[in-house]
């Protein structure tokens, strides 16, 4: 056999599809993200108690986290391509329930379709950066990361603009956003449908083989403390990006337009946040960004329920950009614990860990009626320094190890 035949085959870095589904990426997070821009004026309109928002909260992304495990477990065993334009055809019916719903009730039952097609769209999402990828899957994956947390990052300025001109209804707007999203996802699904075709047999053959491997049982306690770590960073968005600009309103007197103008600033840092962990996690170590994102961001948090409203601009903006940093970085690093299983580790790290948030909301729904805004976000500022777990993650180096040894 010739050296030309035995070389390994370069995997070239598919940039169009990887713009593509971060594309749909930044769509179906848009549409999540138009639940709890509206909480301002369905609190008002609905008169709504803290705990009946927690709840609905609740019903987005406990609907969303709880399933992409279980999507992303099966699309593990068989992808299904063409479950990317049904998930926001999903997420466009719930939209519009959603948009002319005027009972708490059938709120719920509205978001519910809008977390469902979250949940299928999130790991075959993940699957398809992962196939895009070539040899550079930290790039890749930040690529897709940031089309979600730019998407997220619309919801202030979605409540300012829109929700406080228009009222509930002005989110049908965002119906033609999700027409888009089906064609973009549609024409993704029809690449992904060819690349598992043209793969299929050499798949067959590596799945056959790693059937038989055990898992490291190190790399099963890794994944445990990997969700922990990101369970406890969801907790904290989801007490800032849901309930801080009540806060703002009752503790600083600002106005629902005015609110909204903070919370945008702590997403947007995050989506900055996201883009640059990437490239420092080549340099610095995965683990080390990690640990920087929760702890790094400590002190701040824990200073900003006393700030004066001057100084909360800057210390809202490090905070999201630090938290952040580590966004994509502990989503790949958690790939790389189980590279046999991308959809199911997108799902815990993506769906389910994140949406632990929801659980979150509601607890802290329930504390700010039982008390106080405030008190929530002293509560939430203490959060970031479960990061000292961190230190029970191996190394990358380990990582590297634990399947050298297979």
């Amino acid at each position: 056999m010739s050296q030309t035949a035995m070389k390994p085959a370069v995997n070239p870095t598919i940039y169009g599809i990887l713009l593509a589904i971060s594309s749909g990426h930044f769509i179906n997070d848009t549409l999540q993200a138009v639940v709890p821009a509206m909480f301002p004026i369905i609190e008002k309109s609905l008169q709504l108690s803290y705990t009946q928002i927690g709840w609905i909260a609740f019903a987005l992304n406990m609907t969303s986290s709880l399933l992409q495990p279980v999507f992303g477990f099966y699309a593990d065993i068989r992808s299904r391509p063409y479950l990317l334009p049904l998930g926001m055809v999903s997420s466009l019916a719930g939209l519009i329930g959603f948009a002319l719903s005027g009972h708490f009730l059938w709120i719920v039952l509205s978001v519910l379709l809008i977390g469902f097609g979250s949940a299928i769209f999130h790991p075959e999402g993940s699957r398809v950066a992962y196939m895009a990828a070539g040899n550079r899957r930290g790039l890749a994956q930040s690529i897709y990361q940031v089309g979600g947390n730019t998407g997220q990052s619309l919801a202030p300025l979605i409540t300012a603009f829109i929700f406080v001109p228009f009222g509930q209804k002005g989110a049908l707007w965002f119906t033609i956003v999700a027409l888009i999203g089906i064609v973009v996802l549609f024409r993704v699904s029809n690449w992904y449908s060819e690349q598992i075709r043209t793969n299929e047999e050499r798949n067959q053959k590596s799945k056959s083989v790693l059937k038989k491997v055990p898992i490291n049982p190190k790399i099963k306690w890794a994944m445990v403390f990997v969700v922990f770590l990101v369970f406890a960073r969801s907790w904290y968005g989801a007490g800032l990006s849901n309930y801080y600009q009540f806060y703002l309103i009752e503790d600083y007197g600002l106005s629902i337009k005015e609110a909204q103008a903070y919370i945008f600033v702590f997403m947007f840092a995050g989506v900055l946040g996201t883009f640059i962990g990437g490239p420092l996690s080549d340099r610095f170590g995965k683990r080390n960004i990690i640990f920087f994102s929760m702890i790094g961001a400590a002190p701040l948090t824990l200073v900003l329920p006393y700030l004066s409203l001057n100084m909360v601009y800057p210390v809202i903006f490090c905070i999201g950009l630090i938290l952040s940093s580590s966004f994509s970085v502990i989503v790949v690093y958690a790939q790389e614990l189980l590279p046999r299983k991308i959809g199911m580790v997108s799902g815990l790290t993506v769906g389910l860990a994140f949406g632990m948030g929801a659980v979150g909301a509601v607890i802290f729904g329930s504390l700010a009626d039982l008390y106080t805004i405030r008190f929530v976000m002293i509560l939430c500022s203490f959060l970031p320094l479960l990061g000292m777990m961190t230190f029970f993650l191996p190394t990358d180096e380990k990582v590297r190890s634990y399947h050298k040894q297979i």
